[in-house]
């Protein structure tokens, strides 16, 4: 089970930009470098990089999409909260 994640994410106003990002990034386009463009998030400076966090830190449904990631590198569906929509990526994590 997962204690911790690492997680970047790039928040933006529409699941259609959320969309169109998250083809984009799979299509090759850097995580990181898109977070810096276009994220409504001050993390977008770092890259969207949040650092670790444990399960009780972060708005229900974007802790639940981060921590049902699996893969270093995996990136969410859009998700919706009330700050936008967010596309979370997994860049590290700790198990119990």
């Amino acid at each position: 089970m997962r204690r911790e994640v690492r997680a970047s994410h790039i928040l933006v106003q529409s699941k259609e930009e959320a969309d169109k990002l998250r083809t984009d990034i799979l299509n090759g386009k850097d995580f990181a470098k898109v977070a810096a463009e276009v994220s409504l998030c001050p993390s977008g400076h770092e890259g969207g990089d949040l650092g670790f966090f444990k399960k009780g830190v972060m708005v229900k449904p974007f802790e639940d999409a981060a921590f049902e990631l699996k893969e270093i590198g995996d990136i969410s569906e859009p998700v919706e909260t009330q700050f936008g929509w967010h596309l979370i990526q997994l860049t590290g994590f700790i198990d119990d």
